[in-house]
């Protein structure tokens, strides 16, 4: 999707007027704030003569400011962290008293469970929700990721803030180059041979591939963190996060086996890592799989990228609890450094500014948010191949009932907007 696309949107479906000629916009990994740090000063408001779009990120920015809703929230994350770490222990106890039994496969699942929550916390401080100190937020996130699930807190960092600088973007966006999906129609037309095939079967297939997520995140840690030392680009940072991967490693497998027999313990880690994996990509599907996706070098203003790519999930204080906050995903991409329980007070004011400019605001149930992504990799998976063999416009490519919008103002995308 175009930037004159999503810009041409505004109140009542349209722009009163286009963006004013020589106004510089920064492109999208200059735009907004860090999603690793908090965000910068307001930029400057823009002259009557030239309005700019980022203004009006700077007034909903002012808005959160004055709400103190990016203040850190110490005591509820010391609450989270203690009750998190005595759960896991709690959990790492059982094991060992439960001892060679069948039982065991209950405490996996409670085990992936208390994993996906430690992650949880690792996303925080990688966003620097938790503390204003940035060495701080970095020893709880490799103590949460590389030792407390084996996952490399510095690759995920890397690897997420280049998707909240350009989400749902094609050749920018590293969650939607994964190889096993297709999310564009290019993505699915350049598929040959065994691809083409998993692409047309991709809806299908999707929640089965989840469970191996845990697999695809430890396989990518430990390449990066390996090749930064074949390459001699580890450094001190480096070194301790591959030291605390093995440390994990070591101790989860020693663990296991210990306790269990080999095919117990086998069933275990089967059990325990696949579902672990499939609870993250549960948490992370509903967030922008069947949204709008922006064309390479897209530039559309940061605040319209972010709300457009993105969807909420309703939901009450269990929905906020299972998913980490990943909810209230405009929010949260809108403003990566506020604290998950600012989250659920910023989306009203959220909403609310969206709506008073006519900038689409998309909230569904979570099992809506599934549907949602499932007909869109549907839609795709049909594109793989020429164009011709399909009948289909590769440009538009439907995953629900469309927003009601002038002809002339149709998205090449079509995504559903339920009633909220």
């Amino acid at each position: 999707m175009s930037s004159q696309t999503l810009a041409a949107r505004g109140q009542n479906g349209r722009v009163p007027e286009p963006r004013s000629p020589g106004v510089h916009v920064p492109p999208a990994n200059e735009a907004g704030p860090s999603p690793q740090s908090p965000p910068a000063s307001p930029p400057a408001p823009a002259t009557a003569s030239s309005p700019l779009r980022g203004s009006e990120y700077a007034m909903l920015s002012r808005q959160i400011r004055q709400a103190h809703l990016l203040d850190r929230r110490l005591r509820y994350y010391a609450a989270k962290i203690a009750v998190t770490a005595a759960a896991l222990v709690a959990g790492w106890v059982a094991f060992a008293l439960i001892g060679d039994s069948w039982w065991q496969l209950g405490i996996a699942v409670f085990l992936a469970v208390m994993f996906g929550q430690l992650g949880f916390l690792g996303h925080d401080a990688g966003h620097q929700q938790i503390f204003r100190s940035r060495k701080a937020n970095y020893l709880l996130g490799v103590a949460c990721g590389n030792l407390g699930i084996g996952l490399s807190f510095g690759w995920w960092t890397g690897k997420h803030n280049r998707h909240h600088a350009h989400p749902n973007t094609e050749d920018a966006d590293p969650d939607i180059m994964i190889g096993a999906l297709a999310f564009s129609a290019g993505q699915a037309r350049a598929a040959r041979g065994v691809r083409r095939l998993v692409f047309r079967c991709q809806a299908f297939l999707l929640f089965p591939m989840m469970f191996l997520e845990a697999a695809s995140l430890h396989g990518a840690s430990l390449r990066s963190v390996t090749r930064r030392i074949r390459e001699h680009r580890a450094g001190q940072h480096g070194a301790w996060e591959a030291a605390l991967l093995a440390l994990h490693a070591a101790g989860y497998l020693t663990a296991v086996f210990l306790v269990l027999s080999p095919v117990r313990a086998v069933l275990f880690i089967l059990v325990q890592q696949g579902l672990f994996g499939f609870y993250l990509a549960c948490s992370f599907a509903p967030n922008h799989k069947g949204m709008p996706m922006l064309e390479a070098g897209d530039r559309t203003d940061f605040l319209r990228r972010q709300v457009l790519t993105s969807r909420n999930v309703r939901g009450g204080w269990l929905t906020d609890a299972a998913l980490g906050g990943l909810n209230y995903q405009i929010e949260h991409h809108l403003f990566p450094s506020m604290p998950r329980p600012s989250l659920r007070r910023a989306q009203p004011l959220v909403a609310a500014f969206c709506a008073d400019r006519g900038l689409p605001y998309c909230q569904t149930s979570l099992l809506g948010s599934y549907a949602q992504a499932l007909r869109h990799l549907s839609s795709v998976g049909k594109l793989t191949g020429p164009a011709a063999d399909t009948g289909t416009d590769p440009q538009k490519i439907e995953t629900g009932p469309q927003e009601k919008t002038p002809p002339s103002d149709r998205r090449r995308v079509a995504w559903r907007l339920e009633s909220q």
